[in-house]
């Protein structure tokens, strides 16, 4: 059985360790891209298309406020992944918030600046 497009789009926006970051970062609040770039060595513009990718992926969503662009974690956009990894046994019930842990303890020890998670 082959992967639907979107659950591609959600693996493949997931496979970047900045765009894991980016998703660790938002785990504790909406934020304004600026915010999102800051600790990161590159430009805005880069920022910007990490996070169309995962916007295009629905793992975020983006909206005005004012004058500034904020950015808010989806997390129904892994939905499908969740339910597509059960199907190898690999997690239980589909427990987002046990998911979202799971995430938080796997993906937190690594430095956002290096490419990868952001550690509080």
């Amino acid at each position: 059985m082959a992967m639907t497009a979107p659950l591609d789009t959600v693996f493949a926006a997931l496979s970047d360790p900045t765009r894991r970051a980016i998703l660790q970062m938002l785990l504790e609040d909406d934020m304004a891209v600026t915010d999102v770039a800051h600790p990161f060595e590159m430009s805005l513009a880069a920022i910007s298309k990490h996070l169309q990718v995962l916007a295009e992926a629905g793992l975020i969503s983006q909206e005005k406020r004012g004058r500034v662009k904020w950015c808010k974690l989806e997390p129904d956009g892994l939905r499908e992944a969740s339910v597509w990894m059960q199907g190898f046994g690999l997690m239980g019930g589909i427990d987002l918030d046990a998911f979202e842990r799971f995430l938080e303890v796997e993906l937190g020890s690594a430095d956002p600046v290096a490419g990868a998670v952001l550690q509080e």
